[in-house]
């Protein structure tokens, strides 16, 4: 269950980068070491990544770039938290939670007067996922308690959320990213989602 890997040769010819901008980008954080993955080629040792993963965030680095300096765009990819504190008023002035979440949320049990960043993050996972149609109410619940319980682990480093099934009954698990699972027959991975991504999209957001 990895990704699809691609050479840096290709990538670099595949998107029109050169060679300075990548390690330039790397150097910078915009880039996760962690992508730089050496293998064994026929030619010797060969850098890949990650392919999607690759040519996503060089879409977003390429769209972005005119408008925010590097530093601001290594802030934006980070998967660090900030110091962040909203209502549930000022998140829906700034579309980034609707009324029906808010009331998956207190249904839940799970109402703040203030929402810290790892929680707004919680909300906006579940209203992105909600408005997709890719998970129900019910799971909806089950993704809150399990992004209320354990997101706090992942605040400094990079992770997945899983949506499983197994005989139709869903399950939702947070992972380090890029992690090798293996699961008994019968189990279908419904979701398998980057939260950095989503954290992306919530820091350009809150502004």
């Amino acid at each position: 269950m990895t990704d699809e890997l691609i050479s840096k040769k290709d990538l670099l010819d595949l998107t029109g980068i050169s060679y300075g901008q990548l390690y330039r980008w790397k150097r910078k954080n915009l880039i996760p070491e962690e992508w730089f993955i050496r293998k064994s080629s026929y030619t010797g040792q060969e850098t890949f990544f990650p392919k999607q993963q690759m040519l996503t965030r060089i879409d977003k680095i390429l769209n972005m770039k005119d408008g925010l300096s590097l530093d601001e765009l290594a802030d934006v990819f980070s998967p660090t938290l900030g110091e962040v504190e909203m209502s549930a008023e000022q998140l829906m002035d700034r579309n980034i939670v609707s009324s029906p979440s808010l009331e998956l949320v207190k249904e839940a049990g799970r109402e703040q007067p203030m929402y810290a960043l790892e929680q707004i993050m919680m909300l906006y996972v579940l209203e992105k996922l909600l408005l997709s149609g890719d998970i129900t109410r019910q799971e909806g619940s089950l993704l809150i308690d399990v992004m209320s319980e354990h997101y706090y682990r992942f605040a400094n480093r990079a992770s997945e959320l899983l949506l499983i099934r197994k005989m139709g009954v869903p399950t939702f698990m947070l992972v380090g990213s890029g992690s090798e699972l293996y699961f008994d027959q019968g189990v279908k991975v419904v979701l398998r989602i980057p939260l950095g991504t989503f954290m992306e999209e919530l820091k350009l957001k809150l502004g």
